[in-house]
């Protein structure tokens, strides 16, 4: 009789479950195939890790533009290649001078990280001669924007990093700004560009209210100018390290960088991740070589390669695949702590750019990053079930002419169902 009980319920879960997957995936093609998606390129995988069922894929293996679903794939290069706080910088003492070379590390003098270990470090040393020849890539990656130079979502990537390489300006008694090396080459004005091209020349309206940061022109003569006004002291150039084994000094917490570039959507952030990560396999700074090393090694399983020419998801060359997505999303919630993973992705009705989008009732059931560029808006995480199911799945929406907005309302729909009746 127990058994007869047992299959009866068995029976009845399977039948249930069926019968749910069935819902989901009518009213999912229901809106999916309507007028509003006729003349854009959508795609979607939405799996059942524990069960390894896929519960809707609609264009899963074809290549889209994924903006800044391609912070994804950095920071799973960034939690497989670099330890528990971020290498800040490598150095070797030889006689009374402290020799040392960048790794990318973005949080130095950042606005956002606190800097004071790494500068009592340095300042405990009264000679400082510093290496700057290890950088190897383009200041802007492939495909950027070149008029986007004067917004603070794209400035320019350095191999020392010093205040995020952004001019960060405001108002208090008059025109302020940090570093304070550039107060004297902000203008008071209102005009139509934030910098001079070429130049480190600002512009700011006297009547602003708000703070806005500016990228500016970064080479290796103002990053020695910075560095001494920080430090109060000389810091000499020196176009080669001496021979010895270099010691790696660490700055803060990985984690804490981790969740600045996903949930504020930090491109350059993200983008100096992939330079750190490379400077854990040589002394040459070149974010490619971390990318190639995970697609060799890590990611040699997945299915659909990805075109990927960038940390950020910055430039339209990047193509990557809902299918791809998945995948790494699957490998990090094997491997990684669901709290720690979760804390990582903004959550749906509270923070990042999903603050205003996908709100639980009352706890978040989102967990994802998007990805947005003109005509282009993804997300991809984790979705909580009301059951409490974790599902991964990856939305892709290219081409679309119509207010993201819009788009955005029509994925609501769909995450819900999935939430509410699954």
């Amino acid at each position: 009789m127990k058994k007869i009980s047992a299959f009866i319920l068995l029976f009845v879960l399977l039948t249930g479950c069926a019968s749910s997957k069935k819902k989901i995936r009518k009213s999912t093609n229901s809106i999916l195939s309507s007028k509003f998606h006729q003349n854009q390129f959508t795609g979607l995988l939405i799996i059942d890790p524990e069960t390894k069922d896929t519960l809707f894929s609609k264009n899963s293996k074809k290549y889209f533009t994924p903006a800044s679903n391609t912070k994804i794939f950095t920071l799973f290069t960034a939690l497989a290649m670099l330890p528990d706080s971020i290498p800040a910088l490598k150095y070797l003492i030889k006689n009374d001078t402290l020799y040392i070379e960048g790794t990318g590390d973005p949080t130095l003098l950042h606005t956002y990280f606190d800097s004071k270990k790494n500068l009592q470090f340095l300042n405990r040393h009264p000679y400082i001669a510093l290496h700057l020849n290890n950088f190897a890539m383009e200041k802007y990656g492939p495909g950027w924007a070149w008029d986007d130079y004067q917004y603070n979502y794209q400035p320019e990537r350095s191999g020392f990093p010093l205040y995020g390489n952004v001019a960060t300006l405001y108002n208090s008694d008059s025109v302020d700004c940090t570093p304070p090396y550039f107060k004297n080459k902000v203008i008071s004005l209102d005009y139509s560009h934030n910098r001079e091209l070429e130049s480190n020349t600002f512009y700011f309206s006297p009547s602003r209210k708000d703070t806005i940061e500016i990228p500016f022109k970064t080479d290796s003569t103002l990053t020695k100018i910075l560095l001494e006004d920080a430090l109060q002291k000389k810091v000499k150039i020196t176009q080669k390290m001496p021979k010895g084994k270099k010691k790696v000094l660490y700055s803060v917490p990985s984690d804490s960088v981790y969740k600045r570039m996903m949930h504020q959507s930090d491109n350059f952030i993200a983008e100096q991740l992939l330079i750190v990560a490379a400077s854990t396999l040589s002394d040459t700074l070149d974010g490619s070589k971390a990318q190639n090393h995970i697609l060799k090694n890590q990611l040699a399983d997945l299915k659909q390669v990805p075109r990927w020419v960038d940390g950020s998801g910055l430039s339209r060359y990047n193509l990557f695949t809902p299918e791809s997505m998945v995948h790494i999303l699957h490998k990090m919630y094997r491997d990684i702590p669901k709290k720690r993973l979760f804390s990582l992705f903004p959550a749906g009705g509270v923070s990042g750019n999903l603050e205003d989008w996908y709100k639980g009732n009352p706890k978040p059931y989102l967990y994802a990053k998007t990805g947005s560029l003109g005509n282009n808006h993804n997300i991809s995480g984790y979705l909580i079930t009301r059951s409490n199911k974790t599902l991964i799945f990856s939305f892709m929406n290219n081409h679309f002419k119509q207010p993201s907005s819009e788009v955005k309302k029509r994925m609501q729909l769909i995450f819900e169902e999935i939430r509410d009746g699954y």
